[in-house]
């Protein structure tokens, strides 16, 4: 029987495609529907995946796995096969995988994301696109709003994220307008959790990984800079939130708890029990100053605001990390 998720309008969910579902939050987000009873498609090419975030999603329900790069075609699968929901997740994240894949990341969310539509469009389905907070760029307001239109640089090298983010927004806008898709755009901001691969190069993992092997905590800058994490739970919470309702957005999925970086290293080390020193190093370029998410739209349409608290969510997180290095040892 089709499962009727909580958030927004009553919408029951037979069947979701979850394009980059072998990702982080992706693998996340099919556990959670497998687990209240959606059949589940999977499309990744593990370009930043790994088969090992969804190994045993058989166990949990009606999972299908598709290997498949999404910016080289139309996505297999059977248009006689219904599909009620399209979850856009396909595209390196982390500034570390973007930047080593600069051609591949502005590609999947040009091209990508055409076909990700296309998808939608053919099967009549809802689609949500998954955009980031790096569309406000180095922002000149805090928290940022789903009103402002950032302050970034079309040029710079992180701009093939950025701007491909942007881009896609524009898409999902258009084919909405102009196909009559039914879409809607949420805006990720920092997030963290299982699944997280240690070589992400982002901030919990980095700090996690030096605190536990008794490194120094490498600060960008003096760590003054300021970031808003929110747990994956949360997010997944939100994405299904946003899957259920009719709004088009885009709305701002985080956590508005804003914290230094310096506090962020000095809090992961207490929890890892670690003795690490704090090694301040150059920041990277176009790194923002700020970054908190103005969460109020999300309450308003969507029901939904953070229920981890970010103290518990690291220690979570650190004792998922610290499972994972005791099952490989």
């Amino acid at each position: 029987m089709p499962s009727p998720l909580k958030g927004g309008p009553t919408r029951a969910i037979d069947h979701a495609v979850v394009l980059g579902g072998a990702g982080f939050i992706g693998s996340n987000l099919c556990e959670q529907l497998l687990r209240r009873g959606v059949r589940v498609t999977c499309v990744d090419d593990f370009s930043t995946g790994s088969p090992s975030n969804i190994a045993g999603f058989r166990a949990l329900g009606d999972f299908r796995f598709v290997h498949h790069d999404i910016c080289d075609g139309p996505i297999p699968l059977d248009d006689r096969d219904p599909v009620g929901a399209v979850f856009h997740l396909a595209s390196p994240a982390s500034p570390v995988k973007y930047l080593e894949l600069q051609l591949e990341t502005l590609q999947v969310a040009s091209i990508g994301t055409f076909h990700a539509l296309d998808l939608a469009a053919r099967t009549g389905a809802r689609f949500v696109y998954t955009s980031t907070s790096e569309v406000y760029g180095d922002p000149e307001v805090s928290p940022q709003p789903e009103t402002y239109v950032g302050r970034l640089s079309s040029i710079a090298e992180r701009a093939v994220y950025t701007e491909g983010k942007r881009f896609g927004e524009t898409l999902v806008s258009t084919y909405r307008r102009t196909r009559g898709v039914d879409t809607g755009i949420v805006r990720l901001f920092n997030s963290y959790g299982p699944r997280m691969s240690p070589d992400d190069g982002r901030l919990v993992p980095t700090f996690v990984g030096q605190a536990a092997a008794g490194l120094p905590l490498t600060v960008a800058g003096n760590g003054a800079q300021s970031r808003s994490l929110c747990h994956v739970d949360d997010i997944v919470d939100g994405l299904l939130a946003m899957m259920t309702s009719d709004t088009p957005g885009p709305v701002n999925l985080g956590n508005d708890d804003e914290r230094t970086v310096l506090d962020l290293a000095l809090l992961i080390r207490e929890l890892c029990g670690s003795s690490s020193p704090i090694e301040f190093v150059q920041r990277l370029a176009d790194d923002p100053s700020r970054r908190c998410p103005d969460i109020r739209l999300a309450a308003e349409v969507l029901g939904w605001a953070p229920q981890v608290t970010v103290t518990d969510g690291l220690r979570r997180t650190v004792d998922w990390y610290r499972s994972m290095t005791a099952a490989v040892a």
